[in-house]
């Protein structure tokens, strides 16, 4: 308990308010590490009010924060419970813009619909990557727990995103995956979406087994995969004009 006071003591001592445009971001680049969400929501309010726009203010103070969070946990520096901290900070800050950004129209990085499929009822390991990913810019729709197909596919067609993440941790369960990327292929769909999977017991020759775009072995390489494959697809259906358009 005394160290806890002790830390909760030095942060006591920065006062946010008297940092400026330089120095809050920075500061809360190390709340976020040290998954301060009281502190998150401060200095998230403090840019605001010094007139910084929401978008800013994600990308720079929030954004950026957890990009660094991102890379010591692919690093091993950071584990599971610390990141897991360093996410809900985010996501306090996130409450806070999220309207901000709905009505200013800012477009987000990309969209995914996520969940853990049918028969499986662990969630950490998708949540973590759900809020990653939201902490990098993505609009996230997390279905849950114990997902079937026909609550995949409604959940594509009314939100539309460019990415299906399949989360399983059991060996069980995965053979759900493929037939969930199997029906998108007899409906017509498959080229629609980008498939995710990740799990413990996955690995990349499974990913390619089953017919996934990639396999991500946690949260970070998940934000990098999908900031890629979105990245390629867009450029990939970005069509030159034609003749006729120059003409």
């Amino acid at each position: 308990m005394s160290d806890t006071d002790g830390a909760d003591e030095g942060h006591e001592d920065i006062d946010l308010a008297t940092l400026d445009d330089t120095e809050l971001p920075k500061q809360m680049h190390d709340d976020l590490y040290d998954g301060l969400a009281d502190e998150i929501v401060e200095g998230t309010t403090i840019l605001l009010d010094r007139g910084w726009s929401a978008d800013r203010v994600l990308n720079e103070a929030l954004v950026e924060g957890m990009r660094i969070v991102g890379v010591d946990f692919r690093d091993g520096i950071l584990f599971v419970p610390e990141v897991l901290l360093s996410a809900n900070a985010m996501k306090a800050g996130m409450e806070i813009l999220r309207p901000i950004l709905a009505k200013t129209g800012a477009e987000p990085v990309g969209k995914m619909v996520i969940g853990t499929v049918k028969g499986d009822i662990h969630d950490i390991g998708k949540n973590l990557v759900a809020m990653m990913l939201e902490g990098a810019g993505f609009e996230v729709v997390d279905l849950g727990i114990n997902i079937d197909i026909d609550a995949y596919l409604a959940a594509l067609e009314e939100h539309q995103p460019d990415i299906l993440g399949l989360s399983a941790l059991l060996t069980t369960t995965m053979p759900y995956m493929k037939l969930v990327i199997d029906t998108l292929e007899e409906k017509g769909l498959r080229d629609k979406y980008l498939v995710l999977v990740g799990g413990a017991p996955l690995n990349q020759e499974f990913g390619d087994a089953i017919g996934a775009d990639a396999y991500c072995r946690d949260a970070a390489v998940a934000v990098d995969t999908a900031k890629e494959l979105i990245a390629a697809n867009r450029l990939r259906t970005a069509e030159p004009p034609g003749p006729s358009a120059r003409a």
